[in-house]
């Protein structure tokens, strides 16, 4: 509830209780008459077979603001106590039990720990400055006591005393909470401080006076059916996300069964060349672990002047915790391990998320959380890009910092925020600066919106900022110096203008339920790139989401962040259908920044994915918990309707996959040892690039024994140093290219040949050799235009060029 009509509720649970009920509402009402709040007090009959509720009606008739609600049957205190609480209407909501063993007048110390802060305050008799006026019989104390120490060890450790029946709440948290509770019985309680627990929010004890009454309802036995809800709760806390884990994960499996098919030897067909080049990545790391070379750096491609691996997104944060992964079975092994295990991973962070600080259901949060691992625009980046896949630590960033704003443990939080922004880091830098936007226009739309809690909030987010700066700075500072300043590093990367077309927004991708490939192709750069394509359903139940949960704080804000992100992913010009328009958008101004002219703008949509996810999570919540308070209504039908209608169309399909043509003998059965010196480069015809990287795979078939030419990485170009994908290409790259392209012969003259040895030269080459490749025959007569004869060996054809490359005179290599 997000209005609240009364400063209070007081919620009294009642079994059989004719004999003191009328003396403690008596007593509770006179307390609250000579207090300043609006009230009201309900009384929560848990089906007493006396006169109970004739007691509780005589006291409404005397005094309006008690209101007694009845279940018919006794099901249990927590069942009592859940009914009365979604009831009430109070901003605060105080339990208490029918003897006031805790007397009414300690409500100002509870409301003062509310006031402080605290979401929950709950009288302790175990809390420094309590007092025990008439202490409980010997057996008692020993059996609570022990139930005390297992509640403590199972669930809820810190906390002394969970069963003194006076705990006052925050009344929206409160109700959030009992719609998510399940048990009837004594550890009622236990189960909500366990979900305050799950959620962040925070529990204080507040010492009380309390005094045992002779004829309470509590029972030596009833202590064995405590221990039982005891470990139902527990088992509830602990099964629960492991379950959600495994569906992930088999989901993740379902999306990628073409290529678990046979990881081996199976390629994503819509990857274009980005498997080859990750796999590479991987592979070339998982060495540099080997044999403790620098992984930021490596001539093994683009020889000779190398790689800069840092600012190529090689995802050190797995690429080396998984290298005795890749040692052992091989890059492909671990591509498709990182690209099912991150999805998964992801969605089960994202539900953590939404179940401990946003929803009370956790199939609500699991509602949110599937959006957010399998969007669209997640789902076409799983076909290539492992940076905008793998992005588990993106919601640990986020909870860390809601914490943050909570003022609980600020020094703790900013360097657990510190190490995980560090680790992002070496996931993918250009998620993390789209996140770090995303989560900078949220927090200025709650400040607008929320401006007293955003000024309480600002102290501890602010420091801990400051921290987990401190912290990245020393744990990345020396990589990012490299990435930006070290060999082969560039300025920036500029894609020219990729925005989101607005069709777009409104279609299906192709690998959705109800894409058409056809259209999605015309709305998009490439498959890999399918960055919106949310269907109209969805943006509708967005819209009307947004107006209708306006009151939860998070809404806006989350509405907020998905505008931004669309209205920037449509770039710098807006077009539709495929028409450029004429107005500009303000990514033209924002693509000028430095770090942002690197970012392709399409891409801004992956920050609408968790914002959209959220607001999905809370529709699901309103409809599950519109189900268990009213279960008539028609508004859990209709919400689940539209839930459908956005979803089911996104479902989608498994990403295809085919079989890879083998790799040439020459490279997989080692037969280029006898052909390249230690040192010396392979140049394949053409040298590899963004087109063709398929020479990437034969390097790694053959334990990356030999350096290539040129290849498919970003480097600096020109004296500006501007980046772009390959090496700047020498006359001979650019005329086997152009003859694999286009399948004509250029003319080869003596200039051609000059330049071809100058070529080889500059790239240390020992052979150049032409494996299985488009235009065959027609790139074969190049080479010998440019090199002589060559020869068929091993499944490739092979031209010796050493001498073409060393002085006179200087040694060869023999052969067999």
């Amino acid at each position: 509830m997000e209005t609240h009509e009364l400063d209070l509720s007081v919620v009294i649970p009642a079994y059989n209780e004719e004999r003191r009920l009328g003396g403690t509402l008596d007593r509770v009402a006179a307390f609250l008459r000579e207090t300043p709040l609006s009230w009201e007090i309900i009384v929560a009959d848990d089906g007493s077979a006396d006169a109970t509720a004739r007691v509780a009606g005589r006291a409404a008739a005397v005094e309006p603001r008690i209101r007694p609600v009845s279940g018919g049957v006794n099901r249990g205190k927590g069942h009592a106590v859940r009914s009365g609480v979604l009831r009430t209407r109070g901003r605060q909501v105080l339990v208490c039990d029918a003897d006031l063993a805790t007397p009414i007048e300690e409500l100002p110390a509870l409301r003062a720990a509310l006031d402080g802060g605290a979401d929950a305050a709950i009288g302790s008799r175990a809390a420094p400055g309590a007092r025990l006026e008439v202490r409980q019989p010997r057996l008692r104390e020993i059996l609570g006591a022990l139930a005390n120490l297992l509640i403590r060890a199972l669930l809820l450790p810190g906390v002394a005393d969970t069963q003194c029946g006076f705990k006052l709440f925050d009344g929206d948290k409160a109700r959030a909470a009992f719609r998510r509770a399940r048990v009837n019985g004594w550890m009622g309680d236990v189960e909500i401080l366990r979900i305050f627990r799950e959620r962040g929010w925070r529990v204080r004890e507040v010492p009380v006076r309390w005094s045992h009454r002779p004829v309470s309802r509590v029972r030596p036995r009833h202590y064995l059916t405590a221990l039982a809800e005891l470990l139902r709760v527990r088992a509830a806390a602990g099964a629960r996300t492991p379950l959600v884990a495994a569906g992930f994960l088999a989901l993740a499996v379902l999306l990628y069964a073409h290529l678990w098919a046979d990881p081996w030897s199976r390629y994503l067909t819509d990857s274009g060349q980005d498997q080859n080049q990750w796999e590479w990545f991987f592979a070339v790391t998982a060495r540099g672990v080997a044999v403790l070379e620098n992984p930021l750096f490596t001539t093994l491609q683009n020889h000779p002047a190398g790689v800069n691996m840092m600012a190529n997104t090689a995802m050190f944060g797995l690429s080396v915790p998984l290298a005795p992964l890749t040692l052992a079975l091989g890059p492909s092994i671990t591509w498709a391990v990182v690209l099912t295990g991150g999805l998964a991973a992801t969605g089960v962070a994202w539900y953590l998320l939404f179940a401990r600080h946003l929803v009370t259901s956790w199939p609500a949060a699991v509602v949110g959380a599937v959006f957010c691992a399998f969007a669209p625009p997640i789902v076409s980046h799983a076909t290539a890009h492992p940076n905008f896949v793998v992005l588990f630590v993106i919601p640990l960033i986020v909870g860390r910092l809601l914490l943050l704003a909570r003022r609980r443990r600020v020094v703790r939080d900013g360097v657990i925020l510190g190490l995980l922004v560090s680790y992002q880091v070496y996931l993918g830098e250009e998620a993390l600066l789209l996140a770090a936007v995303g989560l900078a226009v949220f927090a200025l739309a709650y400040a607008l919106l929320r401006p007293q809690e955003a000024r309480a909030s600002a102290p501890p987010l602010l420091a801990g900022l400051c921290l987990a700066g401190a912290v990245g700075v020393a744990l990345t500072g020396p990589a990012l110096l490299f990435q930006f300043h070290g060999p082969q590093s560039y300025a920036s990367l500029i894609h020219g203008p990729s925005g989101n077309d607005v069709t777009a927004l409104v279609s299906y991708a192709a690998r959705s339920l109800a894409g058409d490939a056809d259209v999605a192709a015309r709305l998009s750069l490439n498959p890999t790139e399918q960055n919106a394509f949310f269907g109209w359903p969805l943006l509708i139940l967005v819209a009307s989401a947004t107006v209708w949960l306006r009151r939860v704080p998070a809404v806006l804000p989350l509405g907020a962040v998905t505008l931004t992100a669309m209205v920037l992913s449509l770039g710098p010009e807006i077009v539709v259908a495929g028409r450029p328009t004429g107005v500009f958008g303000p990514w033209l101004v924002l693509s000028r920044l430095p770090l942002f002219e690197s970012v392709l703008e399409s891409r801004w949509t992956l920050v609408c994915v968790p914002a959209i996810g959220a607001l999905l999570a809370l529709v699901a919540d309103r409809a599950l918990a519109a189900a268990s308070a009213l279960p008539r209504s028609p508004v859990r039908p209709l919400l689940c309707l539209a839930l459908a209608e956005a979803l089911l169309p996104l479902v989608p399909t498994p990403i295809p996959a085919e079989d890879r043509p083998p790799v040439p003998a020459f490279f997989s059965e080692g037969v280029w040892r006898s052909y390249v010196r230690p040192g010396r480069s392979v140049v394949t015809a053409p040298p590899p690039d963004a087109g063709d990287a398929t020479a990437l795979h034969w390097q790694v078939a053959a334990g990356l024994g030999f350096p290539l030419v040129e290849g498919y990485f970003v480097g600096p170009y020109g004296p500006g140093r501007q980046g772009v994908y390959g090496a700047p290409p020498r006359p001979t790259a650019s005329l086997l290219r152009d003859v694999r392209d286009k399948g004509a012969v250029p003319y080869i003259g003596d200039r051609e040949r000059a330049a071809a040895r100058a070529d080889l030269a500059y790239w240390r080459a020992d052979v150049v050799v032409l494996g299985p490749q488009r235009h065959h025959e027609a790139l074969r007569a190049a080479l010998t235009s440019l090199l002589g004869p060559g020869r068929r060996e091993a499944g490739v054809w092979l031209w010796e060029v050493r001498a073409l490359v060393q002085p006179a005179g200087a040694p060869g290599l023999s052969h067999q």
